[in-house]
């Protein structure tokens, strides 16, 4: 199996410094990353590593819940998945921590009723590789069809 790498190029300090997150194996982008925007509510422009790992588990959960769904024996017509990734303070060891990730899919599906959809969305959060690398991050999941 493939690795894949991103490079981040970093100047100044921490509150006033800014770098830049580079996608390196698929060269679609650099993006600006800061951490007085990372830490505010308004993003401005930049993003974040809470964006990117919503962005990497909003994907790697679609593709494993894509999976789950035909080995339960239906067909994906289209799901719609939001990783909301919450940083706060980490209590126990200081700094910052990631606090809590809420998956919610929305999916149009053949052949499995809600509750076959419920139970393919629940195997495919615990299969999912992004939510397995997460393990130490409270996953939530707010699964139904459309």
């Amino acid at each position: 199996m493939p690795t894949r790498t991103a490079r981040t190029a970093w100047q100044g300090s921490l509150q006033e410094g800014s770098g830049q997150v580079e996608l390196s194996s698929s060269q679609v982008g650099t993006y600006d990353v800061s951490f007085p925007k990372r830490a505010a509510d308004d993003a401005g422009g930049t993003t974040s590593p809470e964006e990117l790992v919503a962005a990497a588990h909003s994907a790697c959960y679609a593709m494993q819940l894509s999976a789950m769904v035909g080995e339960a024996g239906g067909t994906v017509q289209s799901l719609e998945v939001t990783a909301d990734v919450s940083l706060g303070p980490d209590k126990a060891d200081g700094g910052f921590r990631l606090t809590g990730i809420a998956l919610t899919v929305r999916g149009e599906v053949d052949g499995l009723d809600a509750d076959g959809f419920g139970k393919a969305a629940e195997a495919a959060k615990v299969a999912c590789p992004v939510s397995k690398a997460l393990t130490g991050v409270q996953i939530t999941l707010d699964a139904a069809l459309a």
